[in-house]
């Protein structure tokens, strides 16, 4: 069975399929952001522009959404944070993580992306493109001159850091 594009693990048919065809309604921020992923990936740009927020469809660019979207293998999608945008809440916000491979070069678009309910319906307002977290050491950086960690009695650099 085909799974869900979104990371879900559960089949596109059951997931995701029925929110882009409007067969029930997303419940959840996540589950708008989940099923505009799938949307991007199945190439399903109606539903790109029904599911952004009416004050902001203004903007939309069709042509060059439906162009990214064609042009990129969509590799994996990962949600990262939520606030809010539960069931009961009016607004909410998702932080999501897509890879996905453009002319042969693997990139990531890391996006924390707004919501709105309105009318008792999820729409996506705005998304603010999110720089890759630095990399945080545990432990210090070991020096090339340092005793090497081992503890063989030599410096790094002739030892472990060859």
């Amino acid at each position: 069975m085909d799974q869900c594009p979104c990371g879900s693990n559960i089949p596109y048919a059951e997931c995701c399929l029925p929110v882009i065809k409007g067969e029930r309604p997303a419940l959840t921020a996540e589950q708008l952001m989940r099923s505009r992923y799938s949307a991007y990936v199945k190439k399903e740009m109606e539903y790109i522009f029904t599911s952004l927020h009416p004050d902001h469809r203004s903007g939309y660019d069709e042509k060059s959404t439906r162009e990214w979207a064609e042009s990129a293998e969509w590799l994996t999608f990962k949600i990262l944070d939520t606030k809010k945008g539960g069931a009961e809440d009016q607004e909410g916000q998702v932080e999501f993580a897509a890879t996905f491979k453009e002319q042969g070069i693997q990139r990531e678009h890391r996006e924390l992306s707004s919501f709105k309910k309105q009318g008792g319906t999820w729409y996506f307002t705005e998304g603010k493109t999110q720089s890759p977290q630095p990399i945080v050491r545990a432990n210090p950086k070991i020096g090339r001159n340092d005793p090497c960690a081992c503890g063989s009695g030599k410096k790094f650099k002739k030892c472990c850091g060859k």
